[in-house]
């Protein structure tokens, strides 16, 4: 595995890649790699000749407050993962690299309307962060698949919708969600659990399969069904920013006889803002 820090080695090293026309994979992460990731990158495997992975912690999709500081890092084991999974190149750009006239002077890459919804209303510059910073990645990286995970559901149709948009020649994969034995949906923040929390983040994902259950059992109630999760979530031990039961397609609300339906969930516990989903189908 090759390893550069800026965008001129990155594209030498993408030319050698593409020498003999093998396509392109890719997987842009914030590092401390779980086996949440490990899919994400076999799936890329799967997908292309030659994978791409970048790691790099966005300081514009962080809000103030947030724990852009204190994200967990562990770059050494996430280069080692990255080599038992047989990764082509690894990325890893400074702030400097990505932002050369500051963060705070950047174009931005805005998608309306994703943007400022669900996560974008609690978190109202994050989205607007993810946009430009995966922009860039994908114009200096320039491949033909880029794969994400449906954990961040909403993150993944903003960028399809972006992709969509900007007329970019990238398809956008979707990896189903990896989870824990018990259902938590395995992500960077859980390591800010405590033990005691851990067992209680379970009740995450079975708020969300009792709102599944519910609904597929015929309740239209939905705005009912939602307060009673955040309670349940509440009860639990959470204090709960939403639980949402929009269209899949596009995160729009619920119209009668709609069929294909998601329920989004976040949730503060501790120090941890853990988020979810599942899909919810109405036969």
């Amino acid at each position: 595995m090759d390893v550069v820090h800026n965008s001129d080695s990155l594209r030498q090293q993408l030319h050698l890649l593409r020498c003999h026309g093998e396509r392109v994979a890719f997987v842009p992460t914030m590092g401390n790699l779980h086996d949440g990731h490990a899919r994400l990158v076999r799936h890329a495997r799967g997908a292309a000749q030659r994978v791409v992975v970048s790691v790099f912690v966005n300081p514009l999709q962080f809000g103030a407050g947030e724990d852009f500081d204190g994200y967990p890092s562990t770059l050494d084991a996430d280069a080692e993962l990255l080599r038992e999974l047989k990764t082509d190149l690894l990325f890893l750009p400074g702030i400097d690299d990505l932002y050369p006239g500051g963060a705070a002077a950047t174009a931005r890459v805005i998608v309306p309307g994703l943007n400022a919804i669900l996560e974008g209303a609690h978190r109202p510059t994050h989205f607007d962060g993810v946009s430009t910073v995966v922009a860039k990645l994908f114009g200096l990286v320039q491949p033909d698949i880029a794969v994400f995970g449906e954990k961040d559901y909403q993150q993944l149709l903003l960028i399809r919708q972006m992709v969509a948009d900007l007329c970019m020649p990238i398809r956008i994969d979707a990896v189903p969600t990896m989870r824990a034995a018990d259902g938590l949906a395995m992500s960077s923040r859980n390591s800010y659990l405590d033990e005691d929390e851990r067992v209680v983040a379970a009740q995450l994902y079975k708020t969300l399969l009792d709102v599944k259950a519910i609904v597929e059992h015929g309740e239209r109630d939905y705005a009912g069904v939602e307060a009673a999760a955040c309670e349940q979530l509440a009860v639990a031990g959470f204090v709960p920013d939403y639980v949402s039961i929009r269209c899949a397609a596009d995160l729009a609300m619920p119209a009668p006889g709609e069929r294909s339906l998601r329920v989004l969930a976040a949730a503060q516990l501790g120090a941890a803002r853990l988020i979810d989903n599942i899909a919810i189908s109405i036969s």
